[in-house]
């Protein structure tokens, strides 16, 4: 081998190393992307299911809650809150 088959094969290999270490370190970043991904996943389910309580929470309060012609024919309202003693 002369001095430039040599030099060549010196680059060449060190593409390759390179090469190497670049697609080690890809699979890691998409194992930890991967990862993330999941976590998210579980949060939003959480999120939602959260949500979907409180939706449900709200609504049975709204069905509960009397309309404005029935307040509007209580024949005593409470003005403010007083104790009994």
């Amino acid at each position: 081998m002369n001095d430039t088959q040599k030099m060549l094969q010196a680059i060449i290999n060190g593409q390759s190393t390179i090469k190497q270490e670049l697609s080690g370190k890809i699979d890691k970043v998409d194992q930890k992307v991967d990862k993330l991904t999941e976590k998210l996943d579980k949060v939003e389910k959480n999120l939602t299911g959260r949500i979907d309580k409180l939706g449900k929470q709200l609504a049975y309060l709204e069905d509960d809650t009397p309309t404005r012609e029935e307040f509007d024919k209580l024949e005593k309202r409470v003005d403010s809150f007083s104790p009994i003693l």
